[in-house]
């Protein structure tokens, strides 16, 4: 939790929103730091120019991330059963929610102005290399660790920590694409993500010790539909306008409703 603190939040929350819009408007991170705090009127307008690949990249990553969740066959508790049941079927078919991610991209750009299809699509597709090589480096730590574990390898230990550390940063992955459907403003992310990490931290330290979350069966799967809505919330950016509280509502639902479930079933236990 410590160690998680200094590398995700301060690395990848703080960070890599620089580098995202630094990519996107082709200018180093560093004159869009300066620009940001000193000249917020001139770093509204990049990112205006810059929102087709932001909104294209965080869609489509955000939904590899909840497609490669509801397609899992080993997923037996179900929240909304009659979809997310007939989504594990999916399991069968290899690299199915790339493929869909794929044809999501290609047939947004169809309805986005012709210069600008060529950012949905490049944007859009990086998006996809950026999950495959998060899960090939997740993968890669896991089944090294995994080894080490049953070699009774000394450094076990450190493979640990190195895998904890990969998977705690590709998890801040999520939450800062995610914040770029909510504001595109760099110091509120920063700040928001900051906070939102040390607290997130500081109350899963306490309901691991109550064992408040072994009783909230549903939470998980209201936050990857919350995660699912910010993706399609994110497509939708790119041929209409949609309203900030629409985006933020969406997440506080999904979560709600599934706490408030979670709730419920445990009270009929």
């Amino acid at each position: 939790m410590t160690w998680g603190i200094l590398i995700a939040v301060f690395g990848t929350r703080v960070f890599l929103p620089i580098v995202i819009v630094s990519l996107s408007v082709w200018a180093s991170p560093w004159f869009i730091i300066k620009l940001a705090v000193f000249s917020p009127a001139e770093y509204g307008h990049l990112l205006e120019q810059s929102s087709y690949a932001i909104n294209s990249f965080g869609a489509t990553f955000l939904l590899l991330v909840a497609l490669k969740y509801f397609f899992d066959d080993s997923k037996t508790v179900h929240w909304i059963g009659l979809i997310e049941r007939r989504l594990t079927r999916f399991s069968d078919i290899d690299a199915a929610e790339i493929g869909i991610a794929l044809l999501a991209i290609l047939g947004f750009s169809f309805f986005v102005p012709g210069k600008i299809q060529s950012t949905v699509l490049v944007a859009g597709i990086a998006g996809v290399i950026v999950f495959i090589l998060m899960e090939g480096v997740i993968g890669f730590f896991s089944s090294k660790q995994k080894r080490m574990a049953a070699a009774g390898v000394a450094s076990q230990g450190l493979a640990l920590f190195l895998y904890l550390e990969v998977l705690d940063a590709a998890f801040s992955l999520d939450s800062v694409v995610g914040a770029f459907a909510l504001t595109t403003s760099i110091p509120v992310i920063i700040i928001g993500l900051g906070i939102g990490a040390y607290f997130v931290r500081s109350l899963t330290i306490f309901f691991v010790r109550r064992r408040t979350l072994e009783s909230l069966m549903y939470l998980e799967h209201g936050a990857h539909w919350a995660i699912l809505g910010l993706s399609l919330s994110m497509f939708a950016s790119l041929i209409l306008e949609v309203p900030e509280i629409v985006t933020g509502s969406i997440g506080a639902f999904f979560v709600i409703a599934a706490y408030y479930s979670s709730v419920k079933i445990r009270g009929s236990i």
